[in-house]
């Protein structure tokens, strides 16, 4: 680097974005044909702590590395066949058309397609496909918690983590929020029964028999006690509950409407088109 384009660096780098918003004129710092790197185009390399020697030499390698990727960019298109140029061009306008459709598309569903969904809705599209909505793993309502081994009086934790008893259950959440790791009821939402075995970090060989024999169930490791407390539970290759597929459905019926609501404005605009004579069909 030469002195002079060290000390704009300096200038630039010890001036910040204060000076830089304040003073329109630009700092240029490498030319490449006709392309120039201005100073506020490198992006936010210093931090407070470098000093100016490394400074200088992070934008020094910034600047080595745009001016190769520049002259790699010159030398390519000077020797790229026709035919190669030509297939560029063809995906570079493919990709816009692209983008600028999908963009608009984008904009019509957020002005104007009908994004509501009822419950009804929901619901009578889960009666009407329950077939698809198959369970592949074991789900369940429980209540999970995470105590140090020295909790103390962890007896009375255990009871009241087995009581359905909502005067108890309100008691266990005030003692969990002084002594627990992790208390968590998932909202009373299903959860996959892998997920708790990760966080009980226990093995189940058979869920299904251990779901059918437990409804509270106790493990331990040398610095935690581990509490599952299990409402209620659904095994693989049984009807999914509604509540669990909820939001797949909302994903379904939003998607095919969002299908549906792009074939209309394409078929539209074509219609349109052709009571307008905006195109020929030769």
């Amino acid at each position: 680097m030469n002195k002079t384009a060290f000390i704009l660096i300096m200038i630039a780098l010890l001036t910040g974005c204060k000076n830089h918003n304040n003073n329109p004129k630009r700092v240029p710092l490498a030319e490449v044909g006709k392309v120039i790197l201005y100073y506020d185009e490198i992006p936010r390399l210093v931090q407070p702590d470098v000093t100016e020697a490394d400074s200088a030499s992070l934008v020094q390698n910034y600047i080595n590395k745009w001016a190769k990727k520049r002259l790699l960019l010159i030398k390519a298109e000077e020797n790229l066949s026709p035919e190669l140029k030509a297939d560029i061009a063809r995906q570079l306008e493919e990709t816009r058309t692209n983008l600028v459709i999908y963009q608009y598309q984008r904009q019509m569903i957020e002005e104007k397609m009908d994004t509501l969904l009822t419950n009804t809705e929901l619901e009578n599209y889960y009666a009407a496909n329950e077939k698809t909505f198959t369970l592949t793993s074991n789900i369940v309502k429980a209540l999970f918690i995470k105590l140090p081994y020295e909790t103390p009086d962890i007896n009375k934790i255990r009871t009241l983590a087995r009581s359905n008893d909502h005067k108890d259950l309100l008691q266990l959440e005030s003692y969990c929020y002084q002594f627990a790791e992790k208390f968590d009821d998932f909202n009373e939402d299903w959860v996959p029964m892998d997920r708790l075995t990760v966080e009980m970090q226990q093995d189940i060989e058979n869920q299904d028999s251990f779901l059918k024999r437990n409804t509270f169930f106790e493990t331990n490791d040398s610095t935690s006690v581990y509490l599952l407390s299990i409402r209620d539970y659904r095994l693989r290759s049984s009807l999914a509950p509604f509540e669990y597929v909820k939001n797949d459905i909302k994903r379904i019926i939003w998607n095919s409407r969002r299908i549906e609501y792009i074939k209309s404005l394409e078929n539209g605009i074509y219609n349109e088109a052709l009571k307008e004579n905006s195109f020929k069909i030769y």
